[in-house]
């Protein structure tokens, strides 16, 4: 069988090779190898099929009001904490500005006819919580100090430097190691008892796709710890993110082109293969000394590098591999007054009040047309979450559900124009989105200026996710910790990086860039991210201008103004 993928390289070719590395893929984690590995003299390339950088990260315009389908909320970024530690170890928290959302509610659960808030900090989230369930106040106390133990030493482990810290890891990591290969549904029961308390400290199951009964607690332990101090979201939307990370980029040398999709990783070598470039959809082929792929391992290893290519036991491996779930997002921008109807900057996690491995089987259900409303719904404003974009009147609200990928299967292999069957099929979808939107803003439907559905499809075609999946590989236990894919492959010279790597969510993906950027300089993660005092986030309020400083301001006056002059808004 021939080959595709490999490529006969002559001397002249061989002299042509511009780079050192290429990064197929601009999101979280491509960026922040790139940074890494140009700063330190590399020539780079990073590669996106998209006409625009970032991934997930990447905003988008409708009608000129903004969007981010990936980012909806960061956490740990104070001074000293590990969000914060990361972009100011890349060099980029001076160019970005975040606001923080609803610290007395930066969650709000809404679990059937309950309507619970999560504030900033595990002591408050304690007071709370234990006004509100008083019976549990001792056993909710022990759970969140398991919660905080368990994230602290996840935090420990890639901070291990000499003999005597992997010496001692079993004992400074016990409580990560006594309760790791249990489900986070057995160690929640065995410390809260009542159902309804249960469903709010669960409740961000939504941050990593799987339900109580699958996800392992050390992962959940994980997300609560990454949102302990609160959330925050950038000015700007994510696309402000992938701006700081791109122009850091271009500073050290670096290249970013978009709308250059890699149609395969090209390798030479015969028992032994050696990853030298790629092809791109245009035939052009571009040499490099390593390659990194930012995609997922389905994407990379059995698209981009073709089955030939691996072994029988990553073959096998891959068979193996689920995909974390797909999901249907709403996005509207409305003609409402929405604080006025209850809203603020925190985020609403609303769900029928039921048993959540029950209410995970029902959203996945393959019939995904049926019924009017879904069963759960997370709904982020983010003119609310980011001031700055809002013009005074029109607000955006991103909508979101997760949904079986196979429910799409019939439309796979659409292309443009899109099918009748499949556009009536996405409008009944879009209808259904709009009347769970309701139950948290009654009348938002003749409220509606704009709206459009992100699918399955969309998540694919945007993103280059298997099965639009939204966090790479499914965070269950056979498939996360020391079971996920390394960054280092079984082909030299290729290497991986993102969400199915080290972990998934912005900040996960970030590090797993940088992870990937110290395999191939031969160095450990906190060489590349070292302290820099010169480097700070600037962390305003979303609930509170009154600290805001003047230039801020201005911006939001120059929306308004605009606005008012007949510039951007919607004609009635």
């Amino acid at each position: 069988m021939k080959n595709e993928n490999y490529a006969e390289i002559s001397p002249e070719t061989e002299s042509n090779q511009k780079y050192d590395t290429i990064i197929i893929g601009s999101g979280a984690g491509g960026l922040s190898a790139a940074i890494c590995l140009a700063r330190a003299g590399q020539r780079v390339l990073v590669l996106e099929q998209h006409d625009v950088p970032g991934g997930w990260c990447h905003s988008f315009y409708l009608n000129g009001y903004r969007f981010t389908p990936g980012v909806h909320y960061v956490g740990l970024l104070e001074k000293g904490e590990s969000t914060s530690d990361l972009y100011e170890g890349l060099g980029i928290a001076n160019d970005m500005v975040f606001f923080r959302m609803n610290p007395k509610a930066y969650e709000h659960c809404w679990i059937g006819e309950q309507r619970i808030d999560m504030p900033a900090g595990f002591d408050n989230v304690h007071e709370a919580l234990s006004e509100r369930f008083p019976k549990e106040k001792k056993r909710l106390k022990k759970y969140l100090t398991l919660i905080k133990n368990v994230t602290y030493q996840l935090q420990l482990i890639p901070k291990m430097k000499g003999f005597w810290d992997h010496i001692t890891i079993p004992f400074r990591t016990k409580h990560m190691g006594k309760y790791a290969l249990f489900s986070l549904k057995r160690v929640i029961n065995w410390h809260i008892k009542d159902p309804l308390l249960q469903k709010v400290l669960n409740i961000q199951f939504g941050d990593h796709g799987l339900p109580p009964g699958k996800a392992s607690f050390p992962l959940h332990a994980a997300v609560m710890g990454h949102y302990s101090s609160g959330g925050y979201y950038p000015m700007g939307g994510g696309g402000a993110m992938v701006k700081a990370m791109t122009n850091a980029v271009k500073k050290h040398g670096g290249e970013v082109r978009t709308s250059c999709g890699v149609k395969r990783i090209l390798v030479e070598g015969d028992k032994k293969k050696s990853a030298i470039g790629v092809e791109l959809h245009t035939g052009e082929q571009i040499l490099a000394k390593r390659v990194i792929s930012n995609a997922d391992p389905g994407k990379t290893y059995l698209d981009l590098i073709g089955k030939e290519n691996i072994s029988a036991k990553l073959q096998r491996r891959l068979a193996k591999t689920t995909y974390s779930c797909t999901s249907l997002m709403l996005f509207v921008t409305v003609d409402m007054d929405v604080r006025a109807a209850g809203l603020d900057s925190g985020n609403i996690w609303m769900m029928d009040d039921m048993d959540m491995d029950d209410l995970y089987v029902k959203m996945n259900t393959l019939d995904v047309a049926e019924g009017d409303t879904f069963p759960g719904m997370f709904i982020s404003c983010t003119t609310l979450k980011d001031p700055i974009g809002f013009d005074g009147r029109y607000h955006t609200i991103e909508a979101i559900t997760y949904i079986n990928h196979e429910s799409f299967n019939k439309f796979k292999d659409e292309s443009d124009p899109r099918s009748a069957e499949y556009l009536e099929f996405k409008e009944r979808l879009t209808q259904k989105m709009i009347n769970t939107l309701e139950k948290a803003l009654p009348g938002v439907s003749e409220k509606i200026v704009q709206k459009e559905l992100g699918t399955p499809i969309t998540n694919e075609y945007y993103i280059n996710a298997t099965n639009g999946c939204v966090y790479g590989t499914e965070k269950s236990f056979r498939q996360i910790g020391p079971f996920a894919y390394k960054a280092e492959t079984e082909i030299k010279n290729l290497y991986m990086c993102g969400a199915s790597v080290l972990s998934h969510g912005v900040a996960g993906a970030g590090y797993s860039g940088v992870e990937t950027a110290a395999k191939i300089l031969k160095c450990k993660q906190w060489d590349l991210l070292k302290p820099d005092d010169t480097q700070n986030i600037r962390i305003y309020e979303a609930e509170d201008s009154s600290e805001y400083p003047e230039w801020m301001l201005q911006k939001i006056q120059v929306k308004k103004d605009r606005l008012a002059a007949g510039v951007g808004g919607f004609d009635h």
